[in-house]
Formats: structure tokens, sequence, C-alpha cells
């Protein structure tokens, strides 16, 4: 038996984390797959996205969020604890410093620099502007960079970024409280958009403004006309492209009210912004993720296609049907590092019990593996709810996820897969 599986027995397996059979859904013992809490109350942790480094090239150390109340928009004077959990000596919770830019879904963009092995980064508020911080975990030193940051490249040397506070006026819950939306009087500003920000420097330059992808029509529709803002982005692993949806609102001329639906259009970029490229699927695109410096993979409804998540070639509207009949709802879906044929996945609350299902998927031969069912009570909906988000350690062979399962409201929970990615 390995380490990894005996210290998760030894932590009481699924018991430990407070699953059960019923309506708080099926126990991972159940399916021989090990579970334990790494975090635990009386404050709330999570992680939020499910794009991001959580994991220490080690493996050892697991990032997280720290908070003290749930169930309720983040005000301007909410600060929220930043840190990291050893789970190699007892869960310890190490603190890392602190965040007043933040939201449920997204936290604050927490997460390791990719190539580093002791420096993170995360958002924070400072005066009248956003800022990032990068912190050293073992010199403790930690430097401010003016901008917040989004998503970082994979060779760790800048970061593409969107105006936190234009997303949070058009929708709440995915931006920052704290600061005004400086254009909310204008449809698609030109000195709001995609920014590139050099994490040595902290030079920020705009790459994409939302005047400018306002002016590209939609299948021949001027979309000028409704309010714009960027959202999503990552870059892809050569570190060369990036992709972004550009989501719009439309206004009603009898009320001067923005409708509650938006639309939604998927580009793709070079990093300086240039090579721009629509792809060309219908304005119905969720979550994401670059499986290969050519190819996107996502849940989205092509052009005369069924909803489902397919396998997108950049620049072209070439699509490949992926788990069909089996990944059949949207999901947060990344690719198991060191195991490309595997994707890890999840799904939102079922309408019978509000479980929650995180699982892995076996591209080659259909095969569906999933990793327990966690409840989520009623009161985790809207802005506020838990989604799991699974994410993987850097091996592939741990999962962690945010789930409010345990009684003990949200909390991190981490899996031993490496049994099923060795069956």
């Amino acid at each position: 038996m390995s380490t990894t599986r005996r210290r998760f027995l030894q932590a009481g397996l699924a018991g430990a984390a407070g699953l059960a059979i019923g309506r708080r859904g099926l126990a991972a013992s159940e399916t021989s797959i090990p579970v334990r809490a790494i975090t635990r109350g009386p404050k709330h942790h999570w992680f939020a996205y499910y794009d991001k480094l959580q994991f220490d090239p080690t493996n050892r150390y697991v990032l997280s969020n720290e908070v003290d109340f749930e169930h309720r928009t983040p005000e301007p004077t909410d600060v929220i604890n930043v840190g990291m959990v050893d789970i190699q000596d007892g869960d310890r919770w190490i603190e890392l410093g602190q965040s007043r830019a933040w939201g449920w879904q997204q936290g604050c963009m927490l997460q390791w620099i990719p190539g580093s092995d002791s420096r993170v980064i995360w958002n924070d508020r400072e005066g009248d502007q956003f800022v990032s911080r990068i912190h050293d975990v073992r010199t403790k030193e930690t430097r401010t960079l003016p901008s917040a940051i989004y998503t970082i490249s994979p060779d760790g040397r800048f970061a593409i970024t969107a105006d936190f506070a234009r997303i949070q006026s058009l929708r709440p819950g995915y931006g920052y409280v704290g600061l005004p939306d400086q254009f909310a009087d204008q449809k698609a500003p030109k000195e709001s958009g995609i920014f590139r920000v050099d994490l040595e420097t902290g030079e920020r330059k705009l790459i994409l403004s939302l005047h400018d992808i306002a002016q590209v029509p939609v299948s021949g529709e001027k979309v000028d006309q409704h309010w714009h803002w960027f959202n999503h982005l990552l870059i892809s692993p050569d570190s060369k492209r990036f992709t972004v949806l550009n989501r719009w609102r439309a206004e009603d001329p009898a009320t001067g009210k923005l409708q509650p639906r938006w639309q939604t259009r998927m580009l793709t970029a070079s990093v300086d912004g240039g090579d721009l490229a629509i792809l060309k699927l219908s304005t119905m695109i969720s979550h994401f993720i670059w499986k290969d410096p050519e190819h996107i993979s996502m849940w989205t409804k092509p052009l005369d296609k069924p909803d489902g998540f397919y396998v997108v070639k950049d620049r072209t509207s070439e699509t490949t049907v992926i788990g069909e009949g089996i990944m059949t709802r949207d999901g947060h879906l990344t690719y198991i590092p060191g195991h490309p044929d595997w994707i890890l996945n999840d799904s939102y609350p079922d309408k019978v019990n509000r479980n929650q299902v995180p699982y892995l998927f076996h591209v080659p031969t259909g095969k569906k593996v999933e990793l327990g069912a966690f409840h989520s009570p009623l009161q985790y909906t809207g802005e506020w709810r838990c989604d799991t988000h699974p994410r993987a350690s850097n091996d592939g062979r741990l999962v962690t996820i945010d789930s409010p399962h345990g009684g003990n409201g949200r909390q991190l929970y981490l899996i031993d897969v490496s049994g099923v990615l060795n069956s």
C-alpha cells in the first residue's frame, strides 16, 4: 500500500470527511476511493476555480482561502485570509496573507506561479486600485504589482487580466466589490478590456479593448449597441495564445434596464492581442480548458449540434464531441497532468438529492469513475453556491474539491485517485 493511501486510511477515509449514504450522498468509501477533509471549522475554506495551480511542485502544500462567514455577497470591508495546508504535517494551516479583492466563485485568483517552487500570487485591493501580491512562502517576502491578474502564463513570465470592476457591474459575483466601474456609462469603452501584465516589472498594457471587439459583428449582426465585458481568460500551454469569453447584455428599450440573460462568443488571440480569431460556435459557451496549444475542450452548442463537451480546433469551426452520452451535463473540466487521456470533471447539484459528483473520464474507452457524491445544502445557491471545482495535483494522483457536505460549511477535501489511474 502506498504511503499516500495509508495516510488516507489512517485519517478515517470518508467517515472523517463527514460523508454518509442518503441525503448527504454516496460515501466515497463505497467506491474504495479514499477522501478526507484537509480543512476544518469554525472558519470556512475553499480554493474556488478549477483552472489554476493549487498544489506546489512537491504536491505537499495546498493553497486555500479562509473566511468567517457565508451566504451573502462580499462587502468592501470583508477581508479573507490566504494560506496553504501542509498535507504531510497533520493538514496544518499556514497563513500567507490577506485579500480585499475576492468573490465566492473565483476567490482572489490565488495560485502558484508556474515554474516556481516557492512563489504564489493573489489579488488584493489597495487604495483606489486592484493589485496583486507575489509572496515567497520560504523567504516570507511579498512584492506588490499595480494590477490584479486573472490567468498566469505556463512559462510564469506574465499574466493576462480583465477589468474586475466592469465584470462586477455586469456579472456580479465574478468581479470584485470595492471600486466602481469607471466606464459604467459606456457600452463598450475604449480604455477597458484585456491587459497583459509583466510579472517581473508590473508593466500593464491594454492589448484588446471592449470597443474594438464590439465592432466585430456576430453572424452579420451588429452588437456594438449592447453592454460588453470580458470574462474567463486562459493562456495556451505554450504561452503563445489566450482565449477569452466576450459577453454582452441587451438593454430593454422600454425600461432602459439590462436583460437578465447574456450572449457569449469565444475569442482567441496571440498574447500581444494580435492574430485575433473568433471561434464560429453558437452564443452558448460555458466552461473550457486548453487541451493542447491547438485545441480547446469546452461545454458548448456548436451550430446545428446538441449541447455537449467538444474539442474545438483553434482558429477554426472544427469540433469533435467527447464523452457523448456519458458526460451529458456541464461541468468544470481539466486534463489530469501526466495522464492526458483522463479528464477530471464534475456536475452541479442534482434535482433530487442536491448531490454534486466529481468524476474521472477515460477518453479512449469511455470509462467514467465517480469519486463520490457530495451533498450541497439548499442555501448554497446563486452567487455564493459552492461548486466542487475539482483540481488535480501536479502528478495527477490527488484531487481536491470544495464542498459544504460535512456540516462545517465549505471546506477542502482531498481525494486519492491513484488507484483509479493505475487500474
